[in-house]
């Protein structure tokens, strides 16, 4: 089935041709205006019986979507690291309302605090949901591979600063891949437990409703984390780089 996003065309029997104006994967309920008509008309990809412009049907699946992007951007990064491009980090962490992880890409050098914001290398899951793509000309439902080549040609000068050794951080990270994908993501945020001491091991959640809890092995810290649990860096009980 063709992936669908906010501008895919579609077609209703009773409403004719239109376009995608919103799209939430995790209800199955869409928004779409047709013709002239000034609002939009919500529309339920399980019963309402929306079609492609083609005349393929847009079927609404059982199981639950992923509800945040990491899982393919760990996949992404890990084959970009096979490629040589080592120096590319993936950041995530919970926002405030504590309903959606944020993520960050950035390459070059290894600095989890003074980390380069480039545009369409960042977003959140509360985004996701509703528009499934990362933001670099990507599509919904990319391969792990369609999204180097889109990120290549978005941002070609971001991608080459990637380019170089970070060993360490490399087998880490695959480790991490191995353990945690297709099904889970991780998450750089700590909270400290009764005696004051920090997580010895990073959180993990699943990124997609109805998983079961993680009980893989657990997993490290990224290198270099550690040294920022330090008491003379941190006093509040939650740990947070945002």
């Amino acid at each position: 089935m063709k992936p669908i996003a906010p501008g895919t065309v579609i077609f209703h029997r009773y409403r004719g041709y239109g376009v995608l104006t919103a799209v939430n994967l995790l209800t199955g309920w869409v928004s779409a205006r047709f013709g002239g008509e000034q609002k939009c008309l919500d529309l339920n990809l399980s019963s309402d019986e929306v079609l492609h412009a083609d005349g393929e049907p847009i079927l609404f699946r059982r199981e639950a979507p992923d509800r945040m992007p990491h899982a393919r951007l760990m996949d992404m990064v890990r084959q970009l690291h096979k490629a040589g491009y080592q120096r590319l980090y993936l950041h995530s962490w919970p926002q405030p309302s504590g309903l959606h992880w944020r993520w960050h890409l950035f390459a070059g050098r290894r600095d989890w605090i003074q980390r380069p914001w480039r545009e369409g290398w960042y977003g959140s899951g509360g985004n996701y949901i509703f528009n499934p793509v990362m933001g670099w000309g990507d599509m919904p439902g990319a391969t792990a591979g369609e999204l180097i080549e889109a990120l290549a040609r978005f941002d070609p000068e971001g991608l080459a600063q990637a380019l170089g050794q970070d060993e360490e951080y490399a087998t880490w990270f695959a480790a991490v891949c191995e353990a945690l994908l297709p099904g889970y993501m991780y998450s750089l945020n700590g909270r400290q437990d009764t005696d004051g001491v920090f997580p010895e091991f990073i959180p993990v959640h699943p990124v997609r409703q109805n998983l079961p809890k993680y009980e893989g092995p657990v997993l490290p810290w990224p290198p270099g984390w550690q040294k920022l649990f330090r008491k003379e860096r941190i006093s509040a009980p939650c740990f947070f780089l945002v």
